[in-house]
């Protein structure tokens, strides 16, 4: 929760008026429990989704996002709730993680990647696009940030600029 790219986006989606969650997996930083390999961790999000939800009743929509770990077990638990309108999925490793479970992906989205991503090699996320870009209903957009590796060091402008630019284009209509 206090990595750099969660905390950046999270002040990002909270500029756009989005009530933001971010909170630390099981056994992260001060949060109880065991790392759990996913299972336990989709989990902890559906309850904590489930708990924002319930103090903020008056939301318009419902969005999910998340960086690296993150993007994986929130496109899981988008997988999960048809109320998730769009997500961003920040340097999601589809190098590590099967994500054969978006099929079909129920939302439009964000995917965003370094070009010199040294965990998350950029010819898997151009495989995981390209996956979901076949889906129809849907549209995926992707964004490569040159120059960056998986934490984006010195890009997280950039990053928060693509992220910024594509919430603007969705949200043109909503506003």
């Amino acid at each position: 929760m206090h990595n750099k790219v969660v905390y950046h986006a999270m002040k990002t989606l909270s500029g756009f008026g989005f009530p933001v969650l971010r909170f630390n997996f099981r056994g992260v930083g001060r949060s109880q429990g065991n790392f759990d390999h996913g299972q336990g961790e989709l989990s902890d999000a559906a309850a904590s989704l489930d708990w924002a939800q319930s103090i903020n009743p008056e939301a318009r929509s419902c969005w999910i996002a998340g960086f690296s770990f993150g993007a994986w077990i929130g496109m899981q638990l988008l997988m999960r709730r048809p109320e998730v309108e769009g997500f961003i999925s920040i340097a999601p490793p589809a190098n590590l993680y099967d994500f054969s479970f978006l099929a079909p992906c129920p939302s439009s989205g964000l995917i965003v990647h370094g070009d010199r991503d040294a965990v998350v090699p950029p010819k898997d996320v151009n495989t995981l696009v390209e996956k979901l870009k076949t889906q129809k209903g849907i549209v995926i957009d992707q964004q490569i940030i040159p120059g960056a590796n998986h934490f984006f060091d010195g890009k997280l402008e950039p990053l928060m600029e693509t992220v910024t630019g594509y919430l603007d284009m969705r949200l043109a209509n909503v506003r």
